[in-house]
């Protein structure tokens, strides 16, 4: 079996594991990039989880008729209006009961949830001209959540699946999936609807075509010469997970419209949706967001769950992210000051029998020359029971006050430039940074917009005494510090000035050499080959900027 989503589904007070296996490529996105960040996981979608128990009481309903003339509207009832045609028949009971009784507990946290989203869908469906009881279809779909995930791999508040959402013009790919975007999605929803509206001119169908296709309905019209949907559903032509849409939205509806009417009192609804929006390069982090703007991470992800790596794409040259209403003003004047720190620091592998290095080196995506390097190791034998040290990189956000601005020191700059075949991957690989710090510090449009012989700038600093240089094949970041466990980057989001942090100890020289510079070399290269800061070297040759070229020679050592 491939790549799948493992869910804890609750049905009648008894919890079942359930296994959704998800489409190629998709995993990797939504799911294992964000396995530590619950906020921007994918979960199951509520009104899936007592599916086997739903479809049992309608088949115990027996025949489906438009009406059996049992039931009594409340007075509150007949005074509600609906502009969704309301049927009362044996399906339609048989939810009224199920939601009062078996699902009481998830339908109350649906009504709770439905204050988030309610405004928002009747406006949009208001201003489209189309029933605003039709906001109640994310009700019964997603159970009014923007994580939903479903078996037939649908996601969102209206649980589109890959094709409809992309031919409602829902962007998804490896950065975003605009199915969870709750406007973005109930605007694709409500173009959706009104196109099945169109086709069959009754919203009873419109409905059951949301679930089972357009194509699906026009060709049982067809065959069983009808053209209403419950003389459709006395066949067997639909399944059950299709018939049951009407009968359950309509309850739905009822209940949510009359919630008191049937013993549901007290509802502590949500909050309206509200948000301002601030536009943002590429590669930006979330949680840099929410330090701008002076609130929570998980209130800016709550906003923002569209994005799938927590940061902005970085395929586009900008995006704009929602921020809690009443912040957009903060955060566009703290923006410039917005500075990150991207460190190293390192956990314990506690070495087991069996391992080897090459497995920890993929468990860790670390390659084998830095985990020798790193911890003193001559051979590839491990003892288990002994302790490994693995680096990992990780990125901080602070703001800078304009009173403690410096010019960012010489040797903190890297010029990179690009080799053919090279990809923004591979660089950030070789000096271990996050990509999208490269592309921030750099400016650049997308991440797949470079070209070989562009010259990259890189903010990087080491922190204490270099005591294991890097090799002619290994990364820059294979250097170690004896009085700290971290090395240290810095940079300015906003294109602003750089900040300086620790200095490298100066290593005293007692000789003259010089060296010749040849293809590739950068001012930072040499530097670190013989244990020197940047400026140093700039000194003694008297440069007065980085720039140097093939052929010249370099004094390295000093009398």
């Amino acid at each position: 079996m491939g790549a799948a989503l493992l869910f804890l589904s609750s049905c009648g007070g008894q919890n079942t594991t359930v296994l959704y296996p998800l489409p190629s490529g998709e995993i990797a996105s939504p799911v294992s990039s964000l396995s530590t960040d619950p906020e921007l996981l994918l979960v199951e979608a509520e009104p899936e989880q007592c599916l086997t128990e739903e479809l049992e009481i309608l088949r115990r309903t027996g025949t489906w008729h438009p009406d059996n003339g049992q039931f009594q509207f409340t007075p509150e009832e007949k005074e509600t209006t609906y502009d969704f045609p309301i049927v009362i028949n044996k399906q339609v009971e048989a939810y009224l009961d199920l939601f009062q009784n078996r699902q009481k507990k998830t339908f109350r946290r649906w009504l709770e949830r439905s204050g988030r989203y309610l405004p928002m869908f009747k406006k949009e469906l208001r201003e489209a001209g189309l029933p605003e009881d039709l906001a109640y279809l994310s009700m019964i779909e997603s159970g009014f959540n923007q994580r939903a995930y479903s078996r037939a791999r649908a996601v969102g508040l209206w649980q589109f699946i890959k094709g409809t959402a992309r031919q409602y013009n829902l962007r998804i790919d490896r950065y975003v999936d605009e199915r969870r975007h709750a406007e973005k999605s109930t605007r694709a929803a409500i173009a959706f609807l009104s196109d099945l509206y169109a086709d069959f001119g009754d919203w009873h169908l419109a409905v059951a075509g949301y679930n089972a296709g357009a194509g699906k309905i026009r060709r049982g019209l067809k065959r069983y010469k009808t053209d209403n949907f419950w003389s459709l559903a006395q066949h067997r032509y639909l399944r059950l997970e299709t018939k049951r849409y009407v009968p359950k939205l309509i309850a739905a509806i009822l209940i949510a419209k009359n919630p008191e009417q049937y013993g549901f009192s007290n509802i502590n609804y949500q909050k309206p949706l509200e948000y301002e929006t601030l536009r943002v390069g590429p590669g930006f982090s979330l949680d840099a967001v929410a330090l701008i703007s002076n609130v929570s991470s998980k209130e800016i992800k709550k906003l923002n769950q569209e994005l799938k790596t927590g940061k902005t794409p970085l395929n586009k040259s900008h995006y704009t992210v929602q921020i809690p209403k009443g912040t957009a003003e903060l955060a566009k004047a703290n923006l410039p000051r917005l500075n990150s720190v991207v460190s190293t620091g390192y956990k314990i592998h506690v070495i087991r029998k069996g391992d080897s290095l090459s497995r920890i080196c993929k468990r860790y995506n670390i390659n084998k020359t830095t985990l020798l390097k790193i911890n003193n190791l001559r051979s590839n034998e491990l003892i288990a029971g002994k302790h490994l040290r693995i680096p990992y990189s990780s990125t901080r956000y602070r703001l800078i006050n304009k009173g403690d601005e410096q010019s960012i020191a010489a040797n903190d700059l890297i010029l990179h430039t690009i080799k053919p075949g090279e990809t923004l991957s591979k660089i950030a690989r070789t000096y271990n940074v996050p990509v999208n710090l490269i592309v921030n510090w750099n400016g650049l449009k997308s991440v797949h917009k470079i070209r070989a012989g562009q010259q990259l700038a890189l903010y990087i600093e080491g922190a204490g005494k270099t005591v294991s240089r890097a090799t002619k094949n290994s990364a820059p970041t294979q250097q170690l510090s004896t009085t700290a466990d971290t090395l240290s980057a810095v940079i300015t989001l906003a294109g602003q000035k750089k900040y300086p942090v620790t200095r490298l100890n100066e290593k005293p020289v007692t000789q003259i050499s010089w060296y010749q510079v040849r293809q590739g070399d950068s001012l930072w290269a040499i530097a670190r080959k013989f244990n020197l800061s940047t400026k140093q070297l700039k000194a003694w040759n008297k440069l007065k900027s980085n720039r140097i070229h093939p052929g010249i020679r370099l004094k390295v050592r000093n009398v």
